[in-house]
């Protein structure tokens, strides 16, 4: 092959030339200037604290608990550098921030291999370059590869297992650290406190490094780059130049199907709807962000034959205690009785006060706590729709 257009492979080309080719143009080969949004430039401000207070641990050859007040200073420092504002995204980012050095509890530099460790993976004629947040030795035959994510939704154990990312810093780290038998891989779920775990075989990996490269051949002959309508299309950083975002922000549509007993129809046309949806969705609440400041201003706003008000909706909790003792008096059934037919407790109320307890009482335990309580629920299931794009 000649001089290839791509310098070089990476997971983020690679995954940008998948889900949309023309953003995959706009961004690597016609280097059009980014417009990285609010979840991108978050999880790099997060990122950058990781890397640092990580890599203090090394440099220092510090054993012991991380710093919430060290955290927080570098904290400031990205945040401020990193152009974002807002007192509630602030408080997000230091609250994980300080579950982060929480769960950590005690490091041990002699533990932490590598932070932010760059490594080059010959792919056929290509060279896959990346960057690995963090990995960690586990034993003698072990290491532990970690990528932190700040996503709001968990992975599916589909996603974590068919991830091209993490092949690829499976066959990085075998590479960097042949003495390791294992490679544990683990996506780092920063808004949730988890490690979702996953492994690959040496079948998975062959097959990874196969269509790494047939995904590159693609690349570097392709001479058409349509665009392509895709849940991530509200994220594109260059969304604002492209007419196949701009045609669905008018609703305009592709596919209608006229027979609904052509299943492949309507499955194209049911995937077109739900791209649509998801970035009109986006663009109503950008739209009613503009309104909601203004209403801040005024009571109401009139425009367009439409009237605007922010008004405040009432929920009631009751207080278990006395309410019980109120409905005991009047219908005569004991506390008990009372308790067994209300009585609930909300999870986002129990894991706040597991995640307060865990402060006192250490991660393991609380592990072990929350593992009892997770026995006593009761679990209700119902039907839901569920649907996933594949290649």
């Amino acid at each position: 092959m000649s001089a290839l257009r791509n310098e070089h492979l990476s997971y983020s080309r690679l995954s940008r030339f998948e889900s949309c080719p023309l953003s995959y143009r706009l961004h690597y080969l016609d280097k059009h200037t980014a417009e990285p949004g609010v979840p991108l430039s978050f999880g790099k401000a997060l990122h950058a604290v990781l890397e640092r207070l990580l890599q203090e641990v090394i440099d220092t050859e510090y054993a012991g608990p991380l710093s919430e007040e060290r955290a927080l200073q570098l904290y400031r420092e990205a945040w401020a550098a990193s152009g974002l504002s807002g007192l509630a995204l602030f408080q997000e980012g230091l609250g994980i921030l300080q579950d982060f050095v929480r769960q950590q509890g005690r490091v041990d530099c002699r533990d932490i291999l590598a932070v932010e460790k760059e490594f080059r993976l010959p792919v056929g004629p290509f060279t896959v370059l990346g960057f690995i947040d963090r990995v960690d030795w586990v034993d003698d035959e072990t290491v532990h590869v970690m990528d932190y994510k700040s996503n709001h939704q968990l992975f599916t154990r589909e996603e974590l297992d068919s991830s091209l990312q993490l092949s690829l810093y499976a066959l990085a780290a075998r590479r960097m650290w042949p003495w390791a038998k294992k490679v544990r891989l683990s996506m780092w779920m920063l808004r949730h406190g988890v490690l979702q775990e996953t492994t690959r075989t040496e079948e998975q990996l062959d097959a990874a490094l196969a269509y790494v490269e047939t995904l590159g051949q693609q690349m570097e002959t392709a001479e058409s780059f349509p665009a392509r309508i895709n849940p991530n299309c509200v994220y594109c950083d260059h969304r604002r130049t492209c007419p196949a975002y701009a045609r669905a922000l008018t609703g305009q549509r592709g596919v209608v199907c006229e027979d609904t007993d052509d299943l492949e129809s309507v499955a194209r046309e049911r995937q077109e709807v739900a791209h649509l949806a998801k970035i009109l969705g986006a663009r109503k609440t950008e739209l009613e962000d503009v309104l909601r400041a203004h209403l801040a201003e005024q009571d109401e706003l009139v425009l367009a034959g439409t009237r605007y008000r922010m008004f405040n909706t009432t929920s009631l909790d009751y207080p278990l205690e006395p309410t019980i003792a109120v409905l005991a008096r009047v219908t005569g059934l004991s506390r008990e009785e009372l308790v067994q037919r209300l009585a609930s407790v909300d999870k986002k109320a129990l894991d706040a006060l597991l995640k307060d307890a865990g402060k006192r009482l250490g991660t393991a335990r609380v592990a072990l706590l929350k593992a009892e309580l997770d026995s006593l629920a009761a679990k209700h299931h119902s039907p839901r729709f569920w649907a996933k794009e594949v290649a």
